[in-house]
């Protein structure tokens, strides 16, 4: 799956932070999607204590949900870590798990945040303007912002706000279990991110789509391409 290059990856803290804040108005928060008959789900975790990042991509089927590829990256990893900053950490290796992808997704689903980021650059709205794809945002913590109650139910939600925006929705996917943070991640609105999120959701906390990613992402005896 061939990707246009965005920027460079040699930066120092101070650069990034001034390319995201760039890089953020470039996000369509509208809805731009082609049919969707492929959903990839994308996890990325480190190794080695954190000098090797590791990016998990498994592409399923619409509506069935199957599993129709999977593959794994490793690489040494570019960016220690900095708070706000750790798309610059997880995506390059992210780039190398989809170019190794046969198919070409027209949805992607990333465990991370989208916009709900204090700089509305998080590693799904990232990676959504690298890959030129709808992106939405899963994440299992709050990075910024603040909600009220959520309610027990399954498919309940209420909204994330950040100085006086909504940049999310608080989701509870699963019956008494803590909520999902839902945010838009590039050429999708949040509505439609929302939707998505609910329609994958399985017997578990997390939409099929991250659910298997994050499972093959900590495989660690799934051979690394």
């Amino acid at each position: 799956m061939p990707v246009a290059a965005l920027h460079d990856w040699t930066l120092t803290p101070e650069e990034a932070i001034a390319l995201q804040k760039r890089l953020a108005g470039d996000i369509e928060r509208q809805d731009r999607i082609d049919p969707v008959r492929l959903i990839a789900g994308v996890d990325i975790g480190f190794e080695e204590g954190g000098e090797v990042t590791r990016a998990a991509v498994v592409v399923l089927s619409w509506p069935t949900l199957a599993p129709m590829e999977q593959v794994v990256h490793c690489e040494p990893t570019r960016m220690p870590y900095v708070p706000g900053l750790l798309s610059f950490r997880e995506i390059p290796a992210a780039l190398g798990a989809f170019a190794l992808l046969t198919t070409r997704p027209e949805l992607v689903m990333v465990d991370g945040q989208g916009i709900a980021h204090p700089r509305r650059l998080g590693v799904a709205s990232h990676l959504g303007l690298w890959l030129d794809l709808p992106t939405i945002g899963v994440a299992k913590s709050r990075l910024c912002g603040a909600h009220g109650e959520v309610p027990e139910a399954k498919g309940e939600w209420t909204t994330l706000r950040h100085r006086g925006e909504i940049i999310g929705a608080v989701l509870r996917s699963r019956l008494a279990v803590k909520p999902l943070y839902i945010s838009l991640g590039h050429r999708i609105s949040l509505a439609t991110s929302l939707d998505w999120v609910v329609r994958c959701l399985g017997r578990t906390k997390l939409p099929e789509p991250t659910r298997l990613a994050d499972r093959l992402a900590s495989r660690r005896d799934e051979k690394s391409r």
